[in-house]
């Protein structure tokens, strides 16, 4: 049953509780690292919930190759997804975030791709019988 619930759900619940308890957290510095070329490459909050999206969205993906009838629950449920996210954006003051933006395109690309896989999938799954008999 968990098996239909799309990943990206998990970047969405997690923006909106960190997002909602520190809404300025995702500019903050996570950690910093001095590059051999002496630049300095700061990794932030933001950056590592893309990364989590980003995660999600590659097991997203990995599940939409099968072709039964939970990953069109899935897709559904995935289209759901989107379409919380894109009225979120819209309508929530701290979810007007370059981090939530990237989260929504990750979840449109699940959605674009899920949907892509499993017809191709699909297609491939289909054979086509020619008999050479006659019909009646």
């Amino acid at each position: 049953m968990l098996n239909v619930i799309p990943l990206t759900i998990l970047p969405w619940i997690a923006f909106n509780v960190v997002g909602y308890i520190f809404p300025d957290i995702w500019s903050q510095k996570l950690f910093q690292v001095t590059l051999m070329s002496s630049h300095l490459w700061v990794f932030t909050f933001g950056d590592l919930m893309i990364l989590a999206g980003l995660g999600c969205l590659f097991f997203e993906v990995l599940r939409s190759t099968s072709s039964n009838s939970r990953i069109i629950t899935n897709h559904i449920l995935s289209t759901v997804v989107l379409i919380l996210f894109l009225i979120e954006f819209i309508v929530v003051p701290f979810a007007a975030e370059s981090v939530f933006f990237i989260l929504m395109a990750m979840a449109l690309f699940d959605v674009m791709a899920g949907f892509t896989i499993t017809i191709k999938s699909a297609q491939r799954d289909i054979s086509y019988n020619r008999t050479t008999e006659p019909h009646p």
